[in-house]
């Protein structure tokens, strides 16, 4: 349901000389540091749950001052979906609670799909799946986004991420505060170099004020279990409190024999007294999931006649996977292009931490200063056939005229490591003042990333199999060691920002952010000649970029107490990825030359959006109806300098042999709006609908080699048109529930739109018990189900685009599971 903030009260008017030219002073002397979100983006949440890190406003803000309408202090208002009335741009949220109810465990970017304009889709029901996730914010991808915990950078979770970590690995899903969801750029202040399309801010909670111990137990369909254990210290000595978590998930796939698991553990510490507030924060994640591979469509020869549902791995059952290869190790003919592999999985282990101190120099200024350390030790596992995918070209570079099954193990499988490390660390600091009518927010982030890859293939020995849960590197050596490569990237991004309370009912917020990105890659270990198409060697070298002037300016009306227009512009940018080889990165690029002529001509993508909204809260009777509130945006964004991994033209192909090149391939107007509101009938039930509008079009077309791709007004894939969410509520005492339903429009699935996928409508279902009264020491008792997939509909779930026509990939929708959790508080 969706809970609208009431607006900010107005700052009394008082004289500000010279604050704007003390800030901008401030701000190249001294390290003023970013806080996690804006002055002007936090949201509201309930009493219990404050967000970590926000420093408390010397200004009185909507949530302290302003008094909260009836309609948001009712019981009868089942809190859902905050608005943010403080924003001048689309800002949603949830809060930790509601999050549970989606699936207790979920992780925050699975918590975000009931929101307006937003498609999400992963493998497995928590949403923790990370090789196949995809995210689309009005036609932004997953990679175009920006994403923070308690304001630490988590990089732009892009599979096998160069710059960061996943929210689900970065904090317990049970220790979420809230998430939010900003569309259009985001916030100035947010520390990320991929926020074109908005952000997504993760806040812990932090710790309770009364001791306690919190449990929790689910178990479900395939052999899922998920224990979770927090305590709380309350208070003591003082402004003293902490707390301390733990939890052990684990999980069969559904369509095969591999197991999602996962050991997490994470701790808060605040102390808060009338100088300021120290909160120190660490988590631990060990985790191990299966890879899912996806459907091939298409009419390339060999597609195989008959399309699988799902392309399920063979592990455990050896037997039947050497049965299944030929004798030089290739699968059957008539599988095609959609072969079944042994296994595949991804194994990451992160080690998070930050100090944050907010301090109050007076009742009008505060000074934020956070330091961060990240560290990630991942590697990427498949092992599947020696003769698909160019794999006997490579290999014969490497055992010229050798017999390639007997070389990796005589099984006919050969398994291929993406191994990785991160070591990422930062600072943000930031000074937000208040001084009469206005309040002035300036702050600088500042993160130093060093990124390593290697690309390694072993062995699979026919009577000595390894388990996908064993790094092959821990007990074998690996027989080619086809790349190493080493990055190390610095980022410096000041913003400053002024909020100026014209009157009570009308605030103009405008500001502005630099980013500058200084990238160097290094390949100690080069793929040898001729063993990779098109490659002649991996580039090294540097790329700075600067992009010195983004702005923003964006105001919002206080029409009544109950109704807020909002409007704002703001530009963005999106760095170059500095990713080893792979993805959008100029470190893949096929040589030198290429690297060379990508620095000289490509240039870093960009947009502009504009929006434009009216959030609205109401109590009537209408009949059943009690009350209603909700938000309606329209907006618009131009994107800039679209990237795209091309065939080069036949000047580009005198320099640089051939090889595959990036490059700028035109610009994309985007036009949507979303429409998002709870309609609440009494004290017990509630429906929430959120209808959105998306045609996001490419401007132009451009060329591959020396063929025209005709894209000009075509829809970007992989993004629908259309969405539709809602969750129906009801609460009567002791017993709660909710309906949610989700359709996703017909998708694209080639830049050409030659080929789509249709609609679908799934539905999901939650239903808990909270049983009343204390047993001892144990209290809030509390017994729930979680029911996705009601319907069990099949078919196409994710699109994988990838080609400008005649081909896509898929993953199928996932069958109706069930969960049941228990839960208590103890002492």
């Amino acid at each position: 349901m969706l809970k609208l903030e009431p607006a900010r009260s107005f700052v009394r008017p008082y004289r500000a000389r010279l604050l704007a030219a003390a800030i901008a002073t401030a701000l190249i002397t001294a390290p003023w540091i970013a806080t996690n979100v804006g002055a002007t983006e936090v949201l509201a949440t309930p009493a219990d749950v404050t967000p970590a890190g926000v420093a408390p406003a010397a200004a009185p803000t909507a949530a302290q001052d302003a008094p909260a309408s009836s309609s948001s202090a009712s019981a009868k208002q089942l809190d859902s979906v905050v608005v943010s009335a403080k924003s001048t741009r689309s800002a949603v949220s949830l809060t930790g609670k509601e999050i549970q109810k989606i699936q207790p465990g979920a992780s925050p970017l699975k918590a975000i799909q009931t929101l307006p304009g937003v498609l999400y889709l992963t493998a497995d029901p928590w949403g923790n799946n990370e090789q196949n996730t995809q995210l689309f914010v009005h036609g932004f991808s997953t990679q175009q986004l920006g994403y923070t915990m308690d304001g630490v950078p988590l990089g732009d979770q892009q599979y096998g991420n160069y710059n960061g970590l996943s929210p689900q690995r970065a904090v317990i899903s049970e220790d979420v505060g809230s998430v939010t969801l900003a569309s259009g750029a985001g916030d100035l202040s947010t520390a990320s170099t991929s926020n074109l399309g908005g952000t997504v801010t993760t806040l812990s909670s932090d710790p309770a004020k009364e001791a306690g111990l919190k449990f929790a137990q689910t178990f479900g369909s395939y052999s899922a279990t998920r224990t979770y254990l927090r305590y709380d210290t309350g208070n003591f000595g003082d402004g003293n409190s902490a707390y301390g978590s733990i939890v052990n998930q684990d999980q069969r796939a559904w369509d095969f024999a591999g197991h999602q698991r996962g050991v997490q553990a994470d701790g808060k510490f605040v102390h808060d007294d009338s100088n300021g507030k120290l909160t120190l924060f660490a988590d631990y994640s060990d985790k191990v999931e299966p890879n899912e591979d996806s459907i091939y469509h298409g009419t390339a020869a060999g597609q195989g006649t008959v399309l699988p549902y799902t392309r399920a791995f063979t592990y455990p059952n050896f037997p039947y996977a050497l049965a299944y290869l030929g004798a030089n190790g290739a699968p059957p003919a008539s599988a095609g292009n959609n072969y079944r592999n042994y296994y595949s999985d991804a194994q990451r282990t992160d080690y998070l931490t930050y100090a944050k101190y907010d301090w109050k120099i007076s009742d009008g200024v505060t000074w934020s200063n956070q330091i961060y350390y990240h560290h990630n030790d991942g590697v990427g596992v498949v092992a599947g056939p020696i003769q698909v995918a160019g794999l006997p070209a490579l290999f014969s570079v490497y055992y010229p005229g050798q017999n390639l099954k007997q070389v990796f193990g005589n099984s006919g499988y050969a398994t291929r490591t993406t191994e990785y490390d991160i070591n990422r660390r930062g600072f943000l600091s930031s000074v937000d003042w208040v001084a009469g009518n206005n309040q002035l927010d300036a702050g600088v982030w500042y993160e130093l990333n060093r990124s390593g890859q290697y690309r390694r293939w072993y062995a699979l020995d026919v009577n000595d199999p390894t388990s996908p849960y064993q790094r092959p590197n821990d007990s074998l050596q690996p027989l080619i060691t086809q790349y190493n490569v080493e990055n190390r990237t610095q980022v410096v991004q000041p913003y400053v920002s002024d909020q100026w309370f014209i009157t009570p009912e009308i605030t103009l917020q405008a500001g502005f952010k630099s980013s500058f990105q200084f990238a160097n890659g290094q390949v100690p270990t080069q793929p040898l000649p001729g063993s990779t198409v098109g490659v002649t060697q991996l580039p090294v070298g540097t790329i700075d970029t600067r992009q010195k002037f983004l702005p923003q300016i964006g105001a919002t009306w206080d029409i009544t107490s109950q109704d807020q227009l909002f409007a704002n512009v703001q530009k963005n940018t999106r760095q170059f990825i500095t990713y080893g080889a792979g993805g959008l990165s100029p470190w893949s690029l096929g040589s030198q030359a290429a690297f060379e002529q990508f620095k000289q001509n490509v240039s870093p993508e960009t947009s502009w959006t504009e929006e434009l909204g009216l959030r609205s809260q109401h109590d009537f009777n209408f009949g059943p109806i009690s009350g209603i509130d909700g938000q309606v945006s329209v907006y618009h964004v131009d994107f800039s300098n679209r990237l795209l991994s091309i065939s080069p033209t036949p000047v580009i192909s005198s320099i640089v042999g051939g090889a595959p090149i990036i490059a700028n391939v035109g610009s994309v107007t985007t036009n949507g709006v979303d429409i998002a509101g709870t309609l609440h009938f009494g004290d017990h039930f509630s429906f929430y609908d959120a209808l959105s509008y998306n045609q996001s079009q490419y401007n132009d077309n451009y060329l591959s080699g020396t063929t025209v791709v005709p894209t000009s007004g075509k829809n970007v894939p992989g993004s629908p048109e259309w969405l539709n969410k809602f969750i129906l509520s009801a609460n009567y005492g002791a017993i709660s529930g909710q309906l949610v339903g989700d359709y996703v429009g017909k998708v694209y699935a080639t830049y050409t739109n030659d080929l789509s996928v249709p609609s679908y409508f799934l539905l999901s279902a939650q239903a808990s018990y909270a049983i009343p009264g204390s047993f001892g020491i144990l209290h809030d008792a509390k017994i729930s189900l979680n029911v996705s997939n009601l319907l069990q509909k099949k078919g196409a779930y994710e699109v994988v685009v990838g080609a400008a026509s005649g081909t896509y990939n898929t993953y199928p929708i996932p069958p109706r599971q069930f969960f049941v959790t228990f839960s208590a508080s103890f002492f």
